[in-house]
Protein backbone atom coordinates (compact mmCIF):
# COMPACT_ATOMS: atom_id res chain seq x y z
CA UNK A 1 0.00 0.00 0.00
CA UNK A 2 1.19 3.29 -1.12
CA UNK A 3 0.90 6.50 1.10
CA UNK A 4 -1.21 9.35 0.48
CA UNK A 5 -1.19 12.84 2.14
CA UNK A 6 -3.45 15.94 2.50
CA UNK A 7 -2.78 19.52 2.83
CA UNK A 8 -5.10 22.22 2.52
CA UNK A 9 -4.69 26.70 3.37
CA UNK A 10 -6.86 29.17 2.78
CA UNK A 11 -6.13 31.72 0.47
CA UNK A 12 -7.44 35.18 -0.52
CA UNK A 13 -8.30 34.69 -3.80
CA UNK A 14 -11.21 33.62 -5.82
CA UNK A 15 -11.34 30.16 -6.84
CA UNK A 16 -11.01 31.49 -10.71
CA UNK A 17 -7.53 32.93 -9.80
CA UNK A 18 -6.19 29.53 -8.25
CA UNK A 19 -7.50 27.47 -10.73
CA UNK A 20 -5.76 29.67 -13.76
CA UNK A 21 -2.78 29.62 -11.52
CA UNK A 22 -2.77 25.67 -12.10
CA UNK A 23 -3.26 25.84 -16.16
CA UNK A 24 -0.42 28.12 -17.17
CA UNK A 25 3.11 26.94 -17.04
CA UNK A 26 4.64 30.03 -15.81
CA UNK A 27 2.32 30.43 -12.99
CA UNK A 28 2.84 26.55 -12.20
CA UNK A 29 6.92 27.33 -12.42
CA UNK A 30 6.58 30.24 -10.25
CA UNK A 31 4.31 28.39 -7.62
CA UNK A 32 5.21 24.46 -7.12
CA UNK A 33 8.36 24.56 -6.49
CA UNK A 34 9.93 24.23 -3.09
CA UNK A 35 12.21 26.40 -1.42
CA UNK A 36 15.62 25.68 -2.30
CA UNK A 37 14.93 24.82 -6.16
CA UNK A 38 14.36 26.44 -8.77
CA UNK A 39 11.69 25.36 -11.91
CA UNK A 40 11.52 25.07 -15.68
CA UNK A 41 8.66 23.79 -17.78
CA UNK A 42 9.71 21.68 -20.28
CA UNK A 43 6.21 21.23 -22.61
CA UNK A 44 2.41 22.18 -21.65
CA UNK A 45 -1.23 21.34 -22.67
CA UNK A 46 -3.22 22.51 -20.17
CA UNK A 47 -6.34 21.05 -21.29
CA UNK A 48 -8.18 17.39 -20.13
CA UNK A 49 -5.79 14.55 -21.58
CA UNK A 50 -2.91 17.16 -22.01
CA UNK A 51 0.60 16.49 -20.34
CA UNK A 52 3.72 18.57 -19.16
CA UNK A 53 7.09 18.21 -18.84
CA UNK A 54 8.21 19.78 -15.77
CA UNK A 55 12.06 19.95 -13.59
CA UNK A 56 12.81 20.98 -10.37
CA UNK A 57 16.68 21.72 -9.84
CA UNK A 58 18.16 22.50 -6.38
CA UNK A 59 20.06 25.73 -6.11
CA UNK A 60 22.83 24.44 -3.24
CA UNK A 61 24.74 20.92 -4.74
CA UNK A 62 25.38 20.05 -1.26
CA UNK A 63 21.38 19.81 -0.69
CA UNK A 64 20.69 17.90 -3.44
CA UNK A 65 19.08 14.37 -3.49
CA UNK A 66 17.64 14.32 -7.00
CA UNK A 67 15.05 11.11 -8.55
CA UNK A 68 16.46 11.90 -12.00
CA UNK A 69 19.79 13.44 -11.60
CA UNK A 70 21.80 14.26 -8.25
CA UNK A 71 20.42 17.55 -8.64
CA UNK A 72 17.22 17.62 -10.57
CA UNK A 73 13.68 16.23 -9.98
CA UNK A 74 12.52 15.92 -13.63
CA UNK A 75 8.65 14.07 -13.84
CA UNK A 76 5.62 13.92 -16.62
CA UNK A 77 2.37 15.36 -15.49
CA UNK A 78 -1.03 13.95 -17.11
CA UNK A 79 -3.75 16.51 -16.68
CA UNK A 80 -6.41 13.03 -16.40
CA UNK A 81 -9.85 15.45 -15.10
CA UNK A 82 -10.01 19.83 -15.14
CA UNK A 83 -13.61 20.94 -13.54
CA UNK A 84 -13.16 24.66 -14.24
CA UNK A 85 -12.82 26.83 -11.22
CA UNK A 86 -13.47 23.43 -9.04
CA UNK A 87 -10.55 20.48 -9.28
CA UNK A 88 -7.73 19.71 -10.85
CA UNK A 89 -6.66 16.03 -11.08
CA UNK A 90 -2.96 15.08 -12.20
CA UNK A 91 -1.16 11.93 -13.02
CA UNK A 92 2.23 12.46 -11.96
CA UNK A 93 5.47 10.06 -13.17
CA UNK A 94 9.07 11.24 -11.91
CA UNK A 95 12.00 10.27 -14.39
CA UNK A 96 14.18 7.71 -12.18
CA UNK A 97 15.97 4.76 -12.56
CA UNK A 98 15.22 4.27 -8.89
CA UNK A 99 12.67 1.97 -8.78
CA UNK A 100 11.40 3.27 -5.30
CA UNK A 101 10.13 6.84 -7.53
CA UNK A 102 8.36 4.73 -10.09
CA UNK A 103 4.92 4.19 -10.92
CA UNK A 104 2.27 6.95 -11.28
CA UNK A 105 0.83 9.53 -8.29
CA UNK A 106 -2.29 11.18 -8.30
CA UNK A 107 -2.80 14.50 -6.82
CA UNK A 108 -6.21 16.22 -6.62
CA UNK A 109 -6.20 19.86 -6.26
CA UNK A 110 -9.94 21.17 -4.96
CA UNK A 111 -10.99 24.52 -4.72
CA UNK A 112 -13.96 25.68 -2.58
CA UNK A 113 -15.34 29.12 -1.31
CA UNK A 114 -14.66 29.69 2.17
CA UNK A 115 -15.44 33.05 3.34
CA UNK A 116 -13.18 35.85 1.98
CA UNK A 117 -10.97 33.50 -0.59
CA UNK A 118 -10.58 29.65 -1.33
CA UNK A 119 -9.75 26.83 0.38
CA UNK A 120 -7.46 24.79 -1.68
CA UNK A 121 -6.74 21.09 -0.86
CA UNK A 122 -4.15 19.45 -2.29
CA UNK A 123 -4.63 15.55 -1.93
CA UNK A 124 -2.07 13.00 -3.33
CA UNK A 125 -2.34 9.54 -3.68
CA UNK A 126 -0.02 6.37 -4.26
CA UNK A 127 2.98 8.29 -3.34
CA UNK A 128 5.79 6.20 -4.68
CA UNK A 129 8.20 4.59 -1.90
CA UNK A 130 11.04 6.51 -2.20
CA UNK A 131 9.06 9.40 -1.35
CA UNK A 132 8.89 10.09 2.52
CA UNK A 133 4.94 11.30 3.24
CA UNK A 134 6.32 13.92 5.49
CA UNK A 135 8.61 15.28 2.24
CA UNK A 136 5.74 15.17 0.06
CA UNK A 137 3.31 16.86 2.56
CA UNK A 138 6.19 19.42 3.25
CA UNK A 139 6.42 20.58 -0.28
CA UNK A 140 2.91 20.37 -0.92
CA UNK A 141 2.35 23.11 2.50
CA UNK A 142 5.63 25.12 0.44
CA UNK A 143 3.97 25.16 -2.53
CA UNK A 144 0.47 26.34 -1.43
CA UNK A 145 1.99 29.08 0.39
CA UNK A 146 4.32 30.10 -2.50
CA UNK A 147 0.22 29.88 -4.77
CA UNK A 148 -0.84 32.49 -2.03
CA UNK A 149 2.18 34.96 -2.35
CA UNK A 150 1.37 34.60 -6.53
CA UNK A 151 -2.49 35.15 -6.48
CA UNK A 152 -3.13 37.11 -2.95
Amino acid sequence: MRASTTVSRIIRAPRQAIYRACLDPNALAAWRVPDGMTARVHAFDGREGGTYRMSLTYTDPADSSGKTTDDTDTFEGTFAELVPNERVVELIRFESSDPGFAGEMRMTTSLADAGQGTEVIVLCDDIPPGIRPEDNELGCRLALANLARLVE
